[in-house]
Formats: structure tokens, C-alpha cells, sequence
């Protein structure tokens, strides 16, 4: 066969069958931009040049484990001669497929990231990104990329495959299997850029790999877009029930780097944690090392007045009976391509669901439609697929899918009425309605806190008396904050806020409390907890115990300042303090979230009459005979 360059030696490198490295994302904005603009007078001898004198040079950008603050590991990219118009890795791929050189220049690549990273014995595990064609290239040979690596004295548990999708992947089979070959070597596997590529979901189902990396448009101005803030969510919960890590790249700003690490996300990458560097840091930075053990605040939903439940995941898909011939299946997939799963119905009750991506793998298979086409479909599908009621509301049966495997998100479930079938839902449905409600919660956020404001607290407690429960209203203030604010300022009194949400949010049961940020230094918690007195001590005590570290020690010595009041006088002003105040709803004591306002305030008032940290609980409406007042430190 007739090629358009000549053979190089490179080609049947070592490397060759461990992939391609391209060390740059092709399917990024920018470098999709320079694509535009190559550089003239590129020659097949350039070329040839840079690839017979080695003349490339590594970058090494470390990957951080967010709950320890140490480098997990680092990825390697690439840059062309610095005296070149290749010196941007875009204008030198580019080159390189004009020039039919593509796999020649990746190959040199893996070979300098490598030998870089073994050169400097950096910890940890390094991340090459491989590229499907290479990956899938026919002149692999096996056992070549290991001895590669022990010449360099590189374990190969410590090679992670980073599978970066610039194309559609149409072989999608031998990529798989290209993966899996290298994962049974010791390579582990990462999928890179999610959200971006065009099989990444189902590559995620299939090889369960260790890490998945989300494109860094999902991560860039995450803080302020909720939209982006479920996308993560919604990843980071398949991950958890798939045995994921997830990696956020390009993480540039401490406000970026806050809510990655408060939804609980593996890993992070990025300018803001360390810029890729020819001998990268091996520590983090005083800065990011001071947001490492940042206690989080809790995330939670709150009961909205739109009530969304799974019937408008509902679309109609024709069933099968179990006794259809599968050559009629494969027809009807050949002929409906949008249609993922087919299901399976008996006397009008589902038995099974066909899932189109593992019926196809299977009966394109040599020989398969002559064994199978005459066979039941029954013999062919999922018989314990995932089923649920269309009454169902949509945020149960994502905490169901979220505990589940991820084969339930990404084969979709059947959903019955009474245990008929109606319909069927898919995962990509579920992320989209879940997305519309945490909008509608994010629109209503207070945004330094990111807790729920007055319009979703109030849905809540009017949720609750709607729906006859007894619950703890708990108003909590603090005391002083204006001296503290005028005497700090205005970034520290953020923090001040910031850090009471969190001290709050920590003494919340998850599953049955609630906490919103009213605005100010205002917070309230309603507590459907059995435990809610013990949970408000808890709280004062661990003001008490830990918010000296706010204050200077000359401010912690004399247990406050003095500062200038509105008519000029200095005025000595106490640390600031919590306080809590607290009513108790029972039915037909209370009709509307106004009056426990009201009554909340009261209590709040009563509350702070008390110096330090203090909390009031208001128990003469159930006629007991006296309040409760309990003071710390």
C-alpha cells in the first residue's frame, strides 16, 4: 500500500503501542481557534528535523488529591522547539497531519514526557494522553511498552491511559478493547474531557475507569453558574456508585477551586493549584494549601412548590413480546437509530429491556444473526432492569440511581403505571429535570453561602405545615458583627458569615434538616431531627471552640476592640458570639410561614438578651411551664 511519506523508525517504536500523547485538546476553544491560523512553510525536513534530533521539550502539571491537599500525580504535555513556529503543540500537531506525520510526532512525545518524569523520580503517577488513533493503530506489539517503561524504572500502575476524544470514535469496539489490554497490563484508564467527547459516556459504563476528567468548560465560572454546578453534581454522584475518581481541570480561581472541593470531588487541576512547569512543585502552595481542611457546607434540597415527578421523563417506545425473533430486533434498531432500549412486555407487564449498544456488539459478532435471528428476544435482554412508577418524584429516583450502578443511567429504566408499562426515561432525561430544579433552587441562593434564601425557606416551612409534621424552627444571629465588620472589614466579615454557615450546616442532619442563609449574619435551621436540642448545643459549643481563629491575638487577649461609634466615641466592642432562638411548630399551632417569622424573631430577640453564645428556646405555646435559656463560653 502506497503511503504519502516515508517509513520512519519511530513507527515501530516501543511506544507505539502504548498510544499517541498529543499533549494538547484539540477539542479545546483556543485550540480550535489557532487551527485557523497554521504557519506557512512548514516542510516535511522541519519536520523530519525535530523528530531525528528529539528536539521537544516536557511539561509536567501536577494533579491534586482535594481531601489530602498532596499531588496525586502529573499530566504530560509537550512543547516544539522554542525558536520555532511549532513551539504551540496546535501548530505543531497540525503540521503533522498535513505533513502525514502524526503518529511520529505523538510517539516522540510519550517518549519525552516519560523520560522527563523519570528523570526528575517525581512521586505519584503520570497521565499521558492517548489519542484513539494511535490507540487502535494495527501496529501494536505486545510487551514492547512494558519493557519501555522498565528500562526507565517506571511501574506501570503508575501509567494512567488518558483517552482524549478529538473525533468520533466509529471503531468503538477495538478501542475498548485496545483499554482493557493495557488495563490488564497494570495501566489504569482515564477518560478525558467529559462533556465533550462523543462516546465518553458509554467508554464510562463499559470500562468502569479509574478517573474520568471533566472538560474544563464545566469548571471554569462554576461559582456563579448553576447550571454548571449540576452538571458536576450529577457526574460526581455516577462517580461515587461506579468507583470513579473525578478530576476537574482547569480550576483558575480560589472561588472555582471552593465549590469543587465542597462537592466533594476527587481531584483538581489547574493554573490556580500549579501551572504545568519543566520541573513542576511537589507541594501545593501556602494559598491553596489554606483552603485544603476548609470545613464544607452541606448541600441539600429543599421542597419546591413544582412537584416534578417521573412521568415527564416519559417517552412512548413500541415494546416487544418476549417471543419476537431477535433477527426482528436488530431491524427495528437498524431502522429507529435514535432508539437506545427496546423493552420487553408480557400481557402488558415489562419483563426485560434490550439495551441497543450490547444487542448490536453481540450480533454483529461472526456467525451471531445466523445462530440467533430465529430466537426469542427474550434470550437477549436485561431481565432486572431498573422500573418506576411515573408518580415517582424525580429526586427519589435520583438518589436511587445515584447509590446504583451506572448501568441504570446509561441503558435508561422503564417506567409503569401500577405496574403496567407507559414508557421509558433515560439518565440524560433525569440529569435535565434535575438541572431545571436546581436552577430554579440556585435563582433563590444566597451567593455567599450558597444556601438556600428567603424564597425557598419559606417554601420549606409551608411545606411542612402542609404536610402536618412537627418541626424546630432555629433562628441564629451574631452578636456584634457590625463593630467586627467596621473593625476587620468587609472580607473578613464574609468569612465570619461564611464560617457560621458552616458551623450550622454541620450540626444539621442531612437527610432530615434544613438550613438557609436569610441574609446578613441571619441564618435559619428547621429541624425535623428528633435530636434538634443537642444539634443547637453542638453548634454554640463549636462556635465557642473555634471561631477564635478569626481574630487577631491582640483582639483574643482582651476578648475584643475598640473602635469609634456613630457619634465618636470609642466603644469597646466584644468578639462576636452566636446566638439562637427557637420555636417549636406542632400542627394547628401555626397557619403560614409569616407567623413562625414573627415568632422566630422573638425568640431571637430573647436569645440575644443573653451575653455570649446563647440559645432560647420558646415552649410557653405548648404550655410548658418555663423557656430554656443555655449559654457558652
Amino acid at each position: 500500500m502506497q503511503t504519502n511519506h516515508p517509513p520512519n523508525p519511530l513507527r515501530n517504536s516501543a511506544l507505539l503501542e502504548l498510544g499517541a500523547s498529543p499533549a494538547w485538546k484539540l477539542n479545546q476553544p483556543a485550540a480550535r481557534a489557532n487551527l485557523q491560523h497554521q504557519p506557512n512553510g512548514i516542510t516535511m525536513q522541519t519536520l523530519q528535523e525535530i523528530l531525528t534530533q528529539r528536539n521537544l521539550s516536557a511539561l509536567l502539571q501536577p494533579i491534586m488529591d482535594l481531601s489530602s491537599g498532596t499531588f496525586l500525580g502529573f499530566e504530560g504535555l509537550i512543547r516544539g522547539p522554542a525558536d520555532s513556529s511549532m513551539h504551540s503543540p496546535v501548530s505543531l500537531f497540525s503540521a503533522a497531519r498535513q505533513q502525514g506525520l502524526t503518529l511520529e510526532v505523538e510517539m516522540l512525545c510519550r517518549q519525552v514526557v516519560l523520560e522527563s518524569f523519570a528523570a526528575q523520580k517525581l512521586p505519584g503517577n503520570i497521565f499521558l494522553n492517548v489519542s484513539p488513533e494511535a490507540l487502535t493503530h494495527p501496529s501494536f506489539k505486545n510487551g514492547q511498552t512494558l519493557a519501555y517503561l522498565e528500562k526507565l524504572g517506571i511501574d506501570p500502575k503508575r501509567v494512567i491511559v488518558e483517552i482524549t476524544e478529538n473525533q468520533p470514535t466509529y471503531d468503538f469496539e477495538a478501542m475498548r478493547n485496545a483499554l482493557l489490554h493495557y488495563r490488564n497490563m497494570g495501566f489504569q484508564i482515564a477518560i478525558d474531557d467529559l462533556g465533550e467527547g462523543f462516546s465518553s459516556l458509554r467508554l464510562w459504563s463499559e470500562l468502569r475507569p479509574e478517573f474520568v476528567k471533566i472538560d474544563m468548560h464545566f469548571v471554569q465560572g462554576v461559582n456563579t453558574d448553576p447550571v454548571k454546578q449540576q452538571f458536576l453534581r450529577s457526574i460526581q454522584q455516577i462517580a461515587q456508585s461506579s468507583g470513579t475518581q473525578v478530576v476537574a481541570e482547569g480550576i483558575e480561581t480560589d472561588a472555582e477551586f471552593r465549590v469543587i472541593r465542597d462537592m466533594g470531588i476527587a481531584c483538581g487541576q489547574g493554573y490556580f493549584i500549579a501551572r504545568p512547569n519543566p520541573t513542576p512543585p511537589l507541594t501545593v502552595s501556602a494559598e491553596v494549601g489554606c483552603l485544603i481542611n476548609t470545613s464544607h457546607i452541606i448541600e441539600q434540597p429543599y421542597s419546591s412548590k413544582r412537584s416534578v415527578t417521573v412521568e415527564t421523563l416519559m417517552r412512548y417506545v413500541e415494546p416487544f413480546q418476549p417471543e419476537t425473533e431477535v433477527e426482528r430486533i436488530f431491524i427495528h434498531f437498524s431502522e429507529n437509530p435514535k432508539i437506545r432500549a427496546i423493552p420487553v412486555v408480557k400481557h402488558g407487564r415489562p419483563v426485560g429491556l434490550i439495551n441497543r449498544y450490547e444487542f448490536v456488539d453481540s450480533f454483529a459478532k461472526p456467525f451471531q444473526r445466523e445462530l440467533l435471528g430465529k430466537k426469542p428476544c427474550i434470550d437477549m435482554m436485561n431481565a432486572d432492569p431498573l422500573m418506576v412508577e411515573k408518580s415517582t418524584p424525580i429526586h427519589e429516583l435520583s438518589m436511587f440511581m445515584s447509590e446504583s450502578g451506572i448501568e441504570h443511567f446509561t441503558d435508561g429504566f422503564i417506567i409503569t403505571e401500577q405496574g403496567r408499562y407507559v414508557g421509558l426515561g433515560t439518565g440524560q432525561d433525569l440529569l435535565r429535570e434535575i438541572t431545571k430544579a436546581q436552577i430554579e433552587t440556585a435563582r433563590y441562593a444566597n451567593p455567599l453561602t450558597l444556601l438556600p434564601g428567603n424564597v425557598p425557606i419559606n417554601e420549606h416551612i409551608d411545606s411542612l405545615l402542609q404536610s402536618g409534621k412537627s418541626f424546630a424552627v432555629c433562628y441564629g444571629d451574631i452578636d456584634h458583627f457590625k463593630p467586627f465588620n467596621d473593625v476587620y472589614g468587609y472580607r473578613k466579615g464574609d468569612e465570619v458569615i461564611q464560617f457560621t454557615g458552616r458551623v450550622l450546616g454541620r450540626a444539621c442532619d442531612p437527610n432530615l434538616d434544613f438550613i438557609g442563609h436569610i441574609g446578613g449574619d441571619d441564618f435559619i435551621m428547621v429541624m425535623q431531627s428528633t435530636d434538634w436540642e443537642k444539634r443547637c448545643h453542638q453548634a454554640l459549643a463549636s462556635f465557642a471552640n473555634t471561631s477564635s481563629v478569626l481574630y487577631e491575638e491582640k483582639h483574643r487577649s482582651i476578648g475584643g476592640y475598640s473602635c469609634e461609634d456613630r457619634q465618636g466615641r470609642i466603644v469597646h466592642h466584644p468578639l462576636p458570639t452566636l446566638s439562637i432562638g427557637v420555636v417549636l411548630a406542632v400542627p394547628g399551632m401555626f397557619d403560614s410561614h409569616h407567623e413562625i417569622a414573627e415568632a422566630a424573631t422573638v425568640a431571637k430577640k430573647m436569645a440575644k438578651k443573653t451575653s455570649g453564645n446563647s440559645l432560647f428556646i420558646e415552649r410557653r405555646e405548648l404550655q410548658q411551664p418555663e423557656t430554656a435559656i443555655a449559654q457558652y463560653g
